[in-house]
């Protein structure tokens, strides 16, 4: 089935509007009906600068990007050659200028795309107040169908708080750009819907994040902001206060890992978001949290690294210190969700692990879903909330055991205060009363049983999400895995994969696509079911050193015809360059 669906690229300086722009278009696009996905690029400047927002309108739900853009609405050039592998371009796409600002630069022009001209600045001087934004998104809207009132209704509620004449101007702007678009060169037009199909969201992967973690239970956040994590920390500050929650703007990513630890030791479910650099930091109090047997969840925004490497920019390289970055052995969850919608589920899945173990939980995101803002479905209802074992009262003649011995690996955790429930939680190893002792037997001891814990935990069928493509009623999947061939991803990059195995299907190709949310602890048993049959696999990730494909060879029995097609960011996969790998994997095994 191939994704009817149509791309673009709204470009400008700082205050052009493009940000703004593309926003309003989205949400007009919720009201017509469609599906829609934005993402936007930046320069690394704290405030203002370039920037280019990252469209694409479908009839369907939708989790990536396509290969190319239809067209690139450019308010001006400024510095937009910064963007230009971002954008990229065919000789069926066409850029429009306002030639108020000169010629596209030749940056842009590699895929030979058709250029034409519209004055955008000359159309709204015409207008009083008018705004040359508005006038780019009336010739947008002309040109891929969508209809002017789905507009109407979204800017009246943008500006209502401006007044009538903010919103005439606006709509007049963009009545005049709607008709300036007939002079245009055609682009592809999606079909009218007639109404929508079921209840749209129009969420970022970021505010599905904190939705989640309020779902799941958390009740305290303290964090310090940073790029791209910030907009979780500001959703959450309202979103918490609403139900008896609280942020706290911490000094540094130390404070707020620690303060986590001090709310969640005090019996109230708590988390902290942050990005590869304060993930860094916060680990020597994530390994205190594991002796301590902590309940807490860390939310990792990915951006491109090292250091501060590209910090408005997306990866999925902090999957290595996610997994292994503690010292010594510490056991602990990570888990990662694949999409905008999946961030709402993966994190209240999280809050729920973490509870449920005693354990730290970390949870992997990237700036590519965190700030890429969707039109999707209302996501289901979900049963997970946190729930941990608590200590209600001493048993009479007993001394309490805070980390007894269990067939689990979960004690019941006292909350600080409880009579006759005194113990020692720290750092230091200890024995079952929480006394730190220095004994090989008691280190062994309490070892296995934080191992225990999370190897035993049963997961269900979350640890990923499996989807054959292509083949009939009559193919039976799990005996005769379909066409012998699967992509292996996690992340952000199940989008475009998922998108591969779409239109391999509608070429009467068959797969199967394995998109793993569980990191860790690995599910050797459930991903050998998984691969039973199949012959040949792609592992894709968005890492330069193939982290991911790394750690899957290590603990999983891949197929003898295994490859890694990996990329470092910034740029992130299209749906035909894996298809091309598959294929090209198919036809070596033919």
């Amino acid at each position: 089935m191939t994704v009817n669906s149509v791309s673009l690229v709204i470009a400008g300086s700082g205050g052009a509007g493009v940000v703004t722009a593309g926003s309003l278009l989205l949400d007009a696009a919720a009201k017509a009906g469609w599906y829609a996905l934005m993402s936007r690029s930046s320069g690394p400047q704290i405030r203002g600068g370039e920037a280019a927002a990252m469209l694409r309108f479908a009839t369907e739900p939708i989790m990536s990007h396509d290969d190319s853009f239809h067209l690139l609405m450019a308010i001006d050039w400024d510095n937009i050659t910064r963007f230009s592998a971002e954008i990229p371009l065919t000789a069926d796409s066409l850029i429009v200028g306002d030639p108020v600002h000169g010629d596209a630069p030749a940056g842009l022009l590699a895929g030979r795309p058709r250029q034409a001209a519209l004055p955008m600045t000359d159309i709204a001087a015409k207008i009083e107040n008018g705004r040359p934004n508005m006038v780019a998104l009336g010739a947008i809207a002309a040109m891929i169908g969508l209809p002017p009132e789905a507009m109407q209704a979204v800017v009246e509620k943008a500006l209502k708080k401006k007044g009538a004449a903010a919103i005439d101007a606006s709509m007049s702007a963009f009545h005049a750009g709607f008709a300036a678009a007939a002079d245009l060169p055609a682009i592809p037009k999606l079909p009218a819907v007639s109404a929508a199909s079921g209840p749209r969201w129009s969420i970022t992967g970021n505010e599905a994040t904190g939705l989640g973690v309020i779902r799941g239970g958390v009740r305290f956040v303290a964090a310090y902001p940073i790029t791209p994590a910030t907009e979780v920390l500001e959703w959450l500050a309202p979103s918490l206060a609403k139900v008896g929650g609280m942020l706290v703007q911490a000094e540094d990513e130390l404070a707020s890992i620690n303060q986590i630890i001090g709310a969640s030791y005090g019996g109230v479910p708590a988390m902290t978001a942050t990005s590869g650099p304060g993930l860094s930091l916060m680990i020597e109090s994530l390994g205190l949290a594991v002796a301590a047997e902590v309940p807490l969840v860390v939310v990792d925004v990915m951006r491109v690294g090292p250091s501060t490497g590209i910090a408005t920019k997306s990866e999925q390289s902090d999957l290595n210190i996610a997994v292994y970055g503690l010292h010594g052995d510490a056991p602990h969850v990570v888990v990662a969700a694949n999409s905008v919608s999946d961030c709402l589920f993966t994190t209240q899945w999280a809050v729920h692990l973490a509870e449920a173990m005693q354990v730290p939980t970390i949870v992997l995101t990237d700036q590519a879903m965190g700030q890429a803002r969707a039109i999707l479905p209302r996501p289901a209802e979900l049963a997970f909330i946190g729930q941990r074992e608590v200590a209600k009262a001493a048993v009479e003649g007993e001394r309490y055991k805070r980390y007894a011995m269990t067939g689990s690996g979960v004690s019941p955790m006292a909350i600080p205060g409880t009579p006759g429930l005194t113990h020692t939680a720290d750092g230091l190893e200890h024995n079952e009363f929480g006394t730190p002792s220095s004994q090989a037997s008691d280190h062994q001891a309490q070892m296995d049983k934080r191992n225990r814990k999370i190897s035993q935990y049963n997961y269900g069928d979350h640890w990923a999400d499996i989807e054959d493509f292509g083949g009939g009623p009559g193919d039976a999947p799990k005996e005769a895995p379909l066409g012998g061939t699967a992509i292996i991803t996690w992340g952000s990059s199940t989008g475009p994969a998922r998108e591969a195995l779409q239109r391999l299907s509608a070429a009467g190709g068959k797969a199967r696509l394995i998109s793993v949310r569980l990191i860790a602890p690995v599910q050797p048993e459930k991903m050998a079911e998984a691969l039973r049959g199949i012959k040949r696999a792609v592992v894709v990730e968005q890492s330069h050193s193939g982290q991911f494909y790394r750690m899957l060879r290590a603990f999983y029995e891949l197929p003898a015809q295994t490859v890694s097609l990996h990329q470092g960011g910034p740029l992130s996969f299209g749906p035909q360059q894996i298809l091309d790998q598959l294929n090209q994997l198919n036809a070596g095994s033919a």
